[in-house]
C-alpha cells in the first residue's frame, strides 16, 4: 500500500468515524456528488498553497470536514506529492503470515539459484619462492 493510499484510508476512517458519532456531520458526508478522491485532491491543493510542510492530524481532519461541509468548493487539480503518514500501519496476522511465507519463498529460490549454479573452478597459485642458491 502506497503512503498516500495510507493517507487517504486514515481520512475516510476518520470521516466514517465523525458521521457516524455526528448526525448533522452524517448528512454532508452522504452529499451523492462529494468522494473521497476529491476530498484528498482538496487537502492536498489546501496544502500545497500554505507553503507548509506539516501538519497536525485536527488541522488535516478540519480541511477534510470543510471540504464535506461546503457545497461550491473549489477542489482543484491532482497533486502529484507523497504524503507521510505519522503513524504506523498495524498488520494482520493474516498480513504477518503470507509476509513471512513470501520472505521464505525468495529466500528458497535463492538459495537453489545457487545450487544450481556451476562451480567455477580457480587454478590454485602456487607461490614462488626465492631461491637460496
Amino acid at each position: 500500500m502506497k503512503s498516500t493510499d495510507v493517507f487517504k484510508q486514515t481520512v475516510l476512517e476518520h470521516l466514517q468515524k465523525r458521521a457516524s458519532d455526528d448526525e448533522l456531520f452524517s448528512s454532508c458526508f452522504a452529499k451523492p456528488e462529494k468522494n473521497i478522491e476529491d476530498c484528498i485532491t482538496y487537502i492536498m491543493n489546501t496544502v500545497q498553497k500554505s507553503g507548509c510542510n506539516g501538519f497536525t492530524d485536527e488541522e488535516v481532519f478540519g480541511m477534510a470536514v470543510h471540504y464535506y461541509d461546503e457545497d461550491s468548493i473549489e477542489v482543484g487539480k491532482p497533486v502529484n506529492a507523497k504524503v507521510i503518514v505519522n503513524h504506523s500501519v498495524e498488520l494482520t496476522e493474516e498480513d504477518k503470515t503470507n509476509a513471512k511465507q513470501q520472505a521464505m519463498d525468495n529466500l528458497i529460490a535463492k538459495q537453489q539459484e545457487l545450487l544450481h549454479k556451476k562451480p567455477v573452478k580457480v587454478k590454485p597459485q602456487v607461490a614462488e619462492l626465492p631461491s637460496l642458491f
